[in-house]
């Protein structure tokens, strides 16, 4: 059935690939991802779930950022809005100048061909069990004009940028789960996206190969240009890209953005240690301009009612409770 229903998407692209919108042509320095106030609600007979509260988030061009999040916190909603596999209830997301809520469906399957490539946790949901490694990658090309020689072409070269060329005619069975999520996201990459969208990556991994895969998510990142975004609770990948966002509750709560010093290490060294303090942290005030705070922050001032006082002093803002901890 798994099968059917990818098989299904495929014709479903081929049949409407001509129907494309024209997207105007945006500025290289404007953001290529911007989200304005959304919201994302979930309902059922007898209740309904905000997982997003109003969340705005821009990415950059060839950014690769990580965003992270406890369960239900909204950052798998996030993922599957920028990707166009959901649609917000309210609010604005716009992709390489496109307004997605203005696209029609069969549009919607375009976009998510030619703007996204997808990295599933799961390996069920990236590979054909039954196909080798470049049949694999071959299969995702399948309709496009590509002759079967510019494909295998291709196939080999992106089993070369992961590494995986000498496991070309291998089954998924015969692979690590390291080595099948190199493949898959060999198979995202074959239709040239603009976005690579990674959910959970590293989660069926042990830590040695979560590794690998973080340096990977480098590598393609600084060799070709494409913006990653990683959806993840591993806050070990903070080390390894250069802007980490915290969702907590349906919005951004805290970023950590790499120093530069560090930044400029990592790109002319492949291997250097990274410690806690590689990157700044800050909290993120929203267009009402509220900040959020966190658990930790608030047990550590002290403060454990709903009530503050915010004061003024020497131009910083201090916040304090009602028995005057801050």
């Amino acid at each position: 059935m798994e099968n059917l229903q990818k098989s299904n998407e495929l014709t479903d692209i081929q049949l409407h690939e001509t129907e494309a919108p024209q997207v105007q042509n945006i500025p290289m320095e404007s953001p290529l991802v911007i989200c304005d106030n959304l919201v994302k609600i979930y309902k059922t007979d007898e209740v309904e779930v905000m997982a997003l509260q109003g969340l705005e988030l821009e990415i950059k061009r060839g950014e690769i950022i990580s965003i992270i999040g406890k369960s239900g916190s909204g950052k798998s909603t996030l993922m599957n809005i920028i990707g166009g596999l959901e649609r917000q209830t309210a609010g604005k997301i716009v992709v390489d100048g496109k307004n997605l809520a203005e696209l029609s469906e069969r549009q919607m399957v375009h976009y998510r061909k030619k703007k996204i490539g997808f990295v599933w946790q799961k390996a069920s949901r990236n590979l054909y069990f039954y196909l080798t490694a470049i049949e694999n990658i071959e299969v995702a090309m399948n309709f496009t004009k590509m002759s079967a020689k510019a494909k295998r072409d291709k196939a080999m070269k992106l089993l070369q940028l992961v590494d995986m060329a000498h496991k070309r005619d291998s089954y998924p069975a015969q692979m690590s789960g390291g080595e099948q999520q190199r493949i898959a996201i060999a198979v995202a990459l074959a239709n040239d996206p603009d976005i690579l969208l990674a959910d959970e990556p590293t989660g069926a991994v042990d830590s040695k190969t979560s590794g690998v895969i973080q340096d990977l998510f480098r590598t393609l990142n600084r060799e070709t240009g494409i913006t990653i975004i990683i959806v993840t609770h591993d806050v070990s990948l903070a080390n390894k890209v250069d802007r980490v966002v915290m969702i907590s509750d349906g919005k951004i709560s805290t970023e950590k953005v790499m120093k530069a010093q560090i930044r400029a290490q990592i790109e002319s060294v492949a291997e250097i240690e990274i410690d806690d303090d590689s990157h700044e942290e800050y909290s993120i005030m929203d267009k009402a301009h509220r900040v959020q705070l966190s658990e930790d922050m608030l047990r550590a001032a002290g403060i454990n009612s709903n009530k503050v006082k915010i004061s003024v002093v020497d131009g910083k803002i201090l916040i304090s409770g009602e028995d005057g901890n801050s």
